[in-house]
């Protein structure tokens, strides 16, 4: 074998898994086609179960370091959510996926992992014992298992024929990155009565301090083939649609138009192969769900390949990541149609669509209904099926930040290892049985006894009977 683990695709997804088979011991190599980064923000928005993860690894305080990113309370279907609701120990904050990808380039190069570029992925094979991977460049490379984190037109989907069922894009609105005058007067979602909207987002500064903003305009008439040319025109035409002259282009940096394609993959594995982030799955960015879902996605996966090729954990705990995360990918579709509908996205104006809006808006007053948007779209409100965990109601979800003397339970998950909470300091001795894999931490503090597995979910508590099953389960034989 060249590596253990090749993962084609230098983005969020395939970075933050890179990192987490590094903290896993295992040999990763991550290849990418293009040359350099994009420069293009894509998304910008980091759900607070995203930034809770990267602090879990101890890389929040550093990835938010790197620039001015202001907070954001989100929005649904364009209907912002109140901060005032919210029950998350950390806000969302508008950090464009560019500075995302260049601060997890660097902190990978720190580690000594060095993304290889200009690798485009030709030709994938596979066998009972590994992968084999050919570039356009004829060179080759042998590895246990593949990962294919390259995004909305992977060419390992292709090659692999995985099926990919869904809706196929109707329409087009365009987005970029631009910087504006007079944009701190209007809110972030605003329409006309004739069906154009405009929604912009914040980026932080750029390097002279200027604010920057992601703007997206849509309504009847602007769906055109994706590859029309996107001109300053047409943005300045956008704008004083729906805000006269109140709001002027300045500068344009860069430009795409987005589709509402809707798909997700059959199955996130296909032997020594795995789907993750947009590879797996594609929508329309709305609510900054694309992303985040797949560094959510990254997560989840790479402690149980990490496990699985160090020789620990049994082959079958990968198919745990399908288990768990298609589900959670299904469930992003539906929210992001949803919000597709409700904002009108496409600008029908229809009698019907302007009703429900209404009806809803009225219906995200209530508090209980701002908690709930919240929590889906901030990642919180994910809870994993784990069979034979037992009934808590803390298994499954992330774990809670305790504080546990001098130190808090999040900081205990930045060696990418299990943690046993044992509080009344009774499991020292079946935890030691799993010690190589699992620290145990915890005795003497005010909190009830949990195991929370190295992404942060719990996956025992309550009854000390199912301790011992629940390590065999998620941390293979005792040693």
């Amino acid at each position: 074998m060249d590596t253990e683990v090749l993962v084609v695709g230098a983005g969020p997804t395939g970075m933050t898994l890179a990192n987490e088979l590094r903290l896993a011991g295992v040999s990763t190599v991550v290849a990418d086609r293009l040359s350099r980064r994009s420069e293009l923000s894509k998304a910008g928005g980091v759900q607070s179960r995203t930034l809770e993860a990267f602090d879990q690894r101890g890389l929040m305080e550093s990835l938010l370091g790197t620039g001015n990113y202001p907070t954001s309370s989100g929005h649904f279907a364009g209907i912002p959510l109140s901060p005032e609701y919210s029950r998350h120990r950390l806000p969302w904050r508008s950090v464009p996926q560019v500075a995302i990808e260049g601060f997890l380039e660097q902190h990978l190069a720190t580690q000594g992992i060095h993304i290889r570029r200009d690798h485009e992925l030709t030709v994938l094979d596979q066998d009972e014992d590994g992968v084999s991977a050919t570039f356009a460049d004829s060179t080759s490379l042998r590895c246990r298992y593949l990962v294919a984190a390259d995004g909305a037109h992977s060419t390992v989907r292709s090659l692999l024929r995985a099926g990919f069922p869904g809706q196929a894009g109707t329409a087009t609105v365009l987005s970029a990155d631009v910087r504006l005058s007079g944009a701190d007067q209007v809110a972030s979602h605003t329409w006309n009565d004739d069906g154009d909207w405009v929604a912009l987002f914040p980026l932080g500064t750029d390097s002279q301090g200027r604010e920057m903003r992601r703007l997206v305009v849509g309504g009847p008439g602007r769906s055109v083939p994706r590859e029309t040319p996107i001109t300053e025109e047409e943005i300045r035409d956008g704008l004083r649609r729906v805000f006269g002259s109140r709001i002027e282009l300045l500068e344009l940096r860069y430009a795409r138009r987005l589709t509402n394609a809707a798909r997700q993959v059959e199955h996130y594995r296909h032997g020594r192969v795995l789907l993750a982030g947009d590879a797996a799955h594609i929508h329309l960015p709305l609510g900054a769900q694309g992303m985040n879902t797949g560094i959510q996605d990254a997560l989840n996966l790479g402690w149980k390949l990490g496990g699985v090729v160090r020789g620990w954990a049994p082959e079958d705990l990968l198919d745990t990541y399908h288990a768990e995360r298609h589900p959670v990918g299904a469930a992003v579709l539906r929210n992001v149609q949803a919000q597709s509908l409700l904002m009108d996205w496409v600008g029908t104006r229809a009698p019907e669509v302007l009703a429900a809006k209404e009806l809803f808006a009225t219906m995200t007053r209530l508090p209980e209904v701002q908690r709930h948007l919240g929590d889906l779209l901030s990642g919180m409100a994910i809870r994993y099926e784990m069979p034979g965990s037992g009934t808590h109601p803390l298994v499954g979800r992330s774990a809670p930040d305790l504080a546990l003397g001098p130190v808090r339970s999040h900081e205990l998950l930045r060696s990418g290892r299990g943690v046993l909470l044992d509080p009344a300091d009774r499991f020292a001795k079946v935890a030691d049985l799993w010690s190589d894999r699992v620290d145990r931490a915890g005795q003497g503090a005010d909190t009830e006894p949990m195991l929370i597995r190295p992404d942060g979910y719990v996956c025992w508590a309550g009854d000390p009977d199912d301790l011992e099953a629940a390590l065999g389960r998620w941390f293979g034989a005792p040693r």
